[in-house]
């Protein structure tokens, strides 16, 4: 029973702690990521109406020639 104690202690590689700390950093650098991109999304979105309007409004005015 020693020995078995032992070899799952001398265990090299991750263990779940350290799989909880990556899962952590990962989720927090989303989560500044996604703050990040929130704060620009309105712009972005209007910018692309913008160009939507102005691509509408040329093919409109061009279309005549049948």
């Amino acid at each position: 029973m020693e020995k078995l104690k032992n070899i799952i202690r001398s265990r090299k590689g991750q263990n779940t702690v350290e799989y909880l700390l990556m899962l952590s950093v990962i989720v927090g650098v989303v989560l500044i990521a996604g703050m990040a991109i929130k704060r620009f999304m309105p712009e972005l979105f209007t910018q692309i109406q913008g160009m939507i309007s102005g691509a509408v409004g040329s093919l409109g005015a061009g279309g005549g020639n049948n």
